[in-house]
């Protein structure tokens, strides 16, 4: 075999190699059928010297080379598009980091939830001796305030001023009062008489002021803390009507969980929009395949120009 023919046996598998990697990258049917059957056209030629060599390079040139350009350049395309969606993923990702670094575990938040409870519960003990006592001890647990300001702006509900001066409003004739409390004397009666056993519901927020409600554990009747006046008073929940209290994540955990499922549902469309063909390529690839198949193809090389300038056309359009 002369090296002329040696030389385009060469350069031929050159080609389908390339064709072969883009055929393995966009993983298309019609890609890889016109792959295999530019195997066997290669094939033939080296198997039969009898037949015109050039017109093997004419094939390569005319057909299997505008093909590899047009792939290429969808290739580079779809991955520009790609980059620029990981660009917004990578993004996305570091304010998940950021967030999660700050967010309160909602398992703690409800361990946490016992201990603030048992820090009211003991209070309101030590002040029921301090008012019979007529004592001015301090009757507040160490640290009873940090829960709400630990949580409050993760777990706490919203509500406006107005809803916020309903709740704390009372009447001087309602209340026992000393320098270092004030609580609702119908209240101070009730938690007597089920012995302190209550427990935390969730906490209102307006602003920077706070709201602990409270629970009794024996029937179904909920308390205030207001820590900015130390003020107990009974809570009736028909007031809290309109105040969303049906979240049970933190507003960082939900922000967080929201742009997790943004990143699944990107790297989804990263993934297709990578090996995404437009429909006309598609429909060009395969009246090209139909036309490589023909038995007589061979004979008919030399008038093959009109699907090359085709797929050469395609190389200067705006689809991708």
């Amino acid at each position: 075999m002369d090296d002329y023919r040696l030389n385009i046996l060469k350069k031929s598998g050159t080609e389908i190699s390339r064709l072969q990697l883009l055929s393995v990258f966009f993983d298309d049917e019609i890609i890889y059928k016109i792959f295999l059957r530019s195997q066997v056209i290669h094939q033939l030629f080296a198997n039969n010297e009898e037949l015109e060599i050039d017109k093997l390079d004419l094939f390569h040139v005319q057909f299997t080379e505008s093909v590899i350009a047009l792939l290429r350049k969808i290739k580079k395309s779809n991955e520009k598009n790609v980059s620029l969606i990981y660009d917004e993923i990578d993004l996305n990702e570091e304010l998940i980091n950021k967030i999660s670094g700050s967010v309160i575990n909602q398992q703690q938040f409800g361990l946490d939830k016992q201990k603030q409870s048992l820090k009211v519960n003991q209070s309101l003990r030590r002040l029921f001796a301090v008012l019979s006592d007529l004592s001015n001890d301090f009757p507040f647990s160490k640290n009873i305030s940090v829960f709400s300001s630990r949580y409050a702006n993760d777990f706490y509900f919203d509500l406006n001023t107005d809803q916020l001066s309903k709740l704390i409003d009372f009447s001087t004739k309602q209340v026992y009062t000393n320098v270092n409390a004030i609580i609702e004397r119908k209240l101070m009666g009730l938690l007597c008489k089920y012995e302190f056993r209550t427990q935390f519901a969730f906490g209102l927020k307006a602003g920077e002021l706070v709201i602990e409600v409270y629970q009794f554990l024996d029937i179904d009747r909920h308390f205030l803390f207001f820590p900015s006046r130390n003020l107990f008073l009974f809570c009736d929940l028909a007031m809290l009507n309109g105040v969303e209290k049906e979240n049970n994540l933190s507003e960082k955990e939900r922000i967080v969980q929201e742009l997790e499922y943004k990143n699944d549902k990107l790297k989804s469309n990263a993934a297709m929009l990578k090996v995404a063909i437009p429909a006309e390529i598609v429909a060009l690839l395969e009246d090209s395949y139909i036309k490589i198949s023909d038995i007589n193809f061979l004979n008919h090389l030399n008038n093959f120009d009109v699907q090359s300038n085709i797929l050469k056309a395609m190389l200067k359009t705006e689809l991708f």
